[in-house]
């Protein structure tokens, strides 16, 4: 039989701040919080008493979602924090626990603990019968269960030194609720947005957010308009601060990754203080994905993932529908699964990174997507880290620079050409053909490199629409007036749109295929505006431009798929994305296919 920590409760109820102590649960109650996020109120015996007075932080939820933690089972405490209610009662959070046995192996109860209070240590204190006070614990289970969840709210502040200047008690970020009033929490900062600004009918605004992580948890903060100019200057990513007065309400869980059911924001009353003494504090709080297992994830999951950064795409730039200049750069990692996955970057981010040397990059809060197969993306909320200091880190660079290095890697969009999308399915025209692409329910994807062999230029430009939004055709209205049907609108102007029918070819076969605005241009060189007006003004510069694109080779990103019309089935294949051969990435992946066809 397990033996238990006897004198455990006793211990803990008293303050200690000792872990590793075995303990049997033996009660579970289940609190619904004001956002509907439940909490979970447990029970715990040390075989000679119980105590109710223990709280299984958020993160921990699932242990008993999944059955883990269940009633009857064995734990050991790993980890936890105290809190003191207002009535001087204690609270312990628990940050991490260990089932040893689970309930199935226990046969019930283990000995006959009775409810622990103060009293069966501490002399009963004389009070009048104006300041009586129940005791700590319910005598009876009836008591026990009315009482269970009874000012479990109301978390005050932990026994913890008080900060510089400071009336507060330190108190650890996963005790943090709506209820309290005066608290502090020391934290390090992990990520610092830029400033964001906005303009409404309701006026001009602008905000920042910063992500703080303790031993205990992690949370966002934000700071709005005046507050802004009053803090944004004074923190700084990595370092440590005392925190206090600021408002806490329910995280809007669709702009922030943070695991936190709350988040903090700043007012005028708000105190930040840099903290010296800050090399107990973490640096990171990160549950790493490996990236073998992103598809068995759903999509739009945020998740973190870590891996060495092989390649990096050049920065591109664009124009969003909201009429935006943005920046992206695309980054392949690969771990120690093998497995290579593609992560877009956005902004400032994509604009100053530098991916020389393959360096270990780690993410924290990117977003999941299934375009193109299974593909990442890092967005304002994210932390970036390159060449983190932490375990994970030093493992994966161990790895790769004794064998990883020399890996291809397997691409997870490749796993999923069956549909979905592909970025790097490589093939060649013949295996296409051969394979019978496009033939499923789904479309296949597939990359290739190929030569243009000829640009079909009669109608390949048409008039759209010049709304930011539609690229719908418009039809001259012979008044110098441009009717889009889809809009219902008549416009003085239209924008030129592409679509280019090109057949390309590589050493084994070639195919027709269609590419739309974006790709068409990376082929011909020259924007769509452009060569409009050159069929207008000059036919012989513009057939000079289709020349020059001729037997050129370029990377081509494909979708097929069979369709049917006028009950005639054909293979369609349409161009997603053209980029430019680079010859070296293409010899080293030559140079592997030959290495396998050696082995074979």
């Amino acid at each position: 039989m397990t033996m238990l920590s006897e004198g455990a409760i006793e211990a803990l109820s008293n303050g200690s701040d000792a872990n590793d102590f075995v303990l049997q649960l033996t009660n579970i109650r289940k609190i619904e919080g004001g956002n509907g996020l439940p909490r979970f109120r447990v029970m715990m015996s040390d075989g000679r008493h119980t105590l109710s007075s223990f709280m299984l932080s958020t993160q921990l939820n699932y242990l008993i979602e999944e059955n883990t933690l269940s009633l009857y089972c064995i734990c050991v405490l790993k980890r936890h924090v105290t809190n003191i209610l207002k009535d001087g009662r204690r609270v312990v959070i628990i940050l991490e626990i260990d089932v040893i046995k689970r309930a199935e192996e226990v046969a019930g109860r283990i000995g006959d603990p009775t409810p622990y209070t103060e009293s069966q240590t501490k002399p009963q204190q004389t009070t009048s019968n104006h300041d009586s006070r129940p005791p700590l614990q319910p005598q009876n289970r009836n008591e026990m269960n009315r009482g269970f969840s009874k000012d479990f709210g109301k978390k005050g502040p932990a026994a913890m030194p008080s900060t510089p200047g400071g009336g507060s008690k330190v108190v650890p970020i996963a005790s943090l609720n709506p209820y309290q009033s005066k608290w502090t929490i020391r934290a390090r900062v992990t990520n610092k947005s830029s400033i964001r600004t906005w303009s409404n009918s309701r006026g001009d605004g602008k905000l920042f957010t910063v992500e703080l992580v303790d031993e205990s948890g992690e949370i966002r903060m934000t700071a709005f308009n005046q507050e802004v100019d009053k803090f944004f200057g004074l923190i700084e990513a990595g370092k440590v601060y005392y925190i206090s007065k600021c408002s806490l309400k329910i995280a809007n869980k669709q702009y922030t990754s943070v695991k936190n059911d709350y988040e903090m924001t700043l007012n005028g009353e708000s105190s930040i203080v840099p903290c010296e003494d800050s090399c107990d504090v973490p640096m990171v709080q990160c549950d790493f994905v490996s990236i073998g297992d992103l598809e068995n994830k759903e999509k739009d999951s945020i998740v973190d993932v870590i891996g060495v950064c092989k390649k990096t795409d050049e920065a591109t730039h664009f124009t969003s529908k909201s009429n935006r200049e943005m920046s992206k750069r695309t980054l392949h990692l690969i771990d120690i699964s093998g497995k290579l996955v593609t992560v877009t970057l956005w902004g400032e981010e994509a604009e100053k990174f530098d991916g020389s040397g393959e360096p270990i990059i780690a993410i924290k809060g990117a977003k999941l997507s299934d375009f193109g197969g299974c593909s990442l993306s890092a967005s304002f909320s994210s932390t970036l880290m390159v060449n983190p200091d932490i375990p994970e880190a030093h493992k994966l660079r161990g790895w790769y620079d004794k064998e990883g290095h020399s890996m291809e890697g397997q691409s997870l969009t490749e796993m999923r050409s069956g549909g979905g999308g592909g970025n790097t399915n490589w093939k060649t025209l013949t295996d296409v053909k051969t394979e019978h692409l496009g033939h499923g329910e789904k479309a296949d994807y597939y990359t290739c490199i190929a030569t243009i062999v000829y640009l079909r230029k009669e109608n390949c430009l048409y008039q759209a629409c010049p709304s930011q939004d539609c690229n719908k055709k418009v039809v001259d209205q012979q008044n110098g007036m441009f009717r889009c049907e889809k809009c219902d609108k008549e416009f003085p102007n239209f924008k030129y749109r592409l679509i280019l029918s090109a057949n390309i070819a590589d050493y084994g076969d070639n195919q027709w295929v269609t590419c739309f605005q974006e790709s068409a241009e990376a082929i011909l060189g020259q924007n769509a505006a452009y060569l409009g007006q050159l069929k207008e003004s000059n036919e012989a510069a513009f057939d000079e431009v289709f020349q020059q694109a001729n037997f050129n080779s370029f990377i081509f990103r494909s979708r097929v798929k069979l369709e049917t019309y006028n009950d005639e089935s054909r293979i369609k294949a349409t161009v997603m994305e053209v980029k430019p051969v680079d010859h070296k990435d293409y010899s080293k992946r030559l140079i592997m296919n030959i290495r396998k066809l050696v082995v074979q």
